[in-house]
């Protein structure tokens, strides 16, 4: 009896239906037809490079996935702990004091359970929007513009209030999907867009404990983000343009934060 061509001190009555080697149990693996053995499976695999843009393209809107995790994640931590939601949201004097890091930690500490869950539900709602037209990274690009453009107006408006959430860049996506429909043509209240925007900015008015400031700061910043990256189609310029953009906005918001918080 034969034996395995790579196991040679197995014998096997079975052999590779590609290369035709015997081959044994462990080096066969069933194919659509017969079986193949592992090295004309690899031989067969696509280069990796092929694989990654493959992988890529069949993950969906993994950037908006990332996102709600990391948010997730943060809020179970500062439920088991407490005490990181004063030291991770946004406080004026605590920004003017150098813990510049509270401009971005504060826009993924969440207080309660409906807090997070409303937020999570429009970012990934509008994450399956934005990021397969804008794609990853310019998508969080503009995400993080949004969010530090939100700090920025919740120092500016209320210094001496613990702010956090992520409601900010949350606004900023709606108002970026929202121009990036109006310059496509399509009407944002046929959408809906527009009647969920409208709804939002009333309550952000109505409803105590809401930061006014973050929600039109993130409004400002991601509808600015969104109206200069989605006017073209996600290429390698476009990236590089898109990232440009979100980096100047966000530069901008942190100054602004900072100038406002010192005073």
């Amino acid at each position: 009896m034969a034996t395995c061509f790579h196991h040679t001190d197995r014998e096997t009555g079975r052999s590779c239906t590609r290369c035709g080697r015997p081959a044994c149990y462990e080096c066969l693996h069933e194919a659509p037809v017969g079986a193949h053995c592992f090295e004309c499976i690899r031989a067969a695999r696509p280069p990796a490079r092929q694989r990654v843009r493959q992988w890529n393209a069949s993950a969906g809107p993994l950037a908006t996935k990332v996102l709600v995790g990391l948010n997730t994640l943060v809020f179970v931590l500062t439920s088991v702990s407490p005490s990181w939601q004063v030291r991770l949201a946004l406080w004026g004097p605590s920004v003017a004091a150098g813990e510049w890091y509270r401009l971005v930690t504060a826009g993924f500490v969440h207080y309660g359970l409906l807090h997070i869950a409303f937020n999570m539900l429009l970012l990934y709602r509008f994450g399956m929007i934005l990021e397969p037209a804008l794609g990853r990274t310019r998508f969080v690009a503009l995400y993080l513009a949004s969010l530090l453009a939100g700090s920025f107006g919740a120092i500016l408006l209320s210094p001496h209030v613990l702010t956090a959430g992520a409601s900010g860049a949350v606004f900023g996506m709606v108002g970026a999907t929202a121009v990036g429909l109006r310059q496509r043509g399509v009407s944002v209240w046929q959408s809906g867009v527009g009647g969920l925007l409208v709804i939002n900015l009333v309550l952000t008015f109505l409803v105590p404990g809401i930061s006014v400031g973050g929600h039109l700061g993130g409004l400002a910043g991601g509808a600015t983000a969104g109206w200069l990256m989605l006017q073209e189609a996600p290429t390698r310029r476009a990236t590089v343009e898109g990232v440009v953009i979100a980096t100047a906005i966000a530069g901008m918001s942190v100054a602004g934060a900072l100038w406002a918080a010192g005073r």
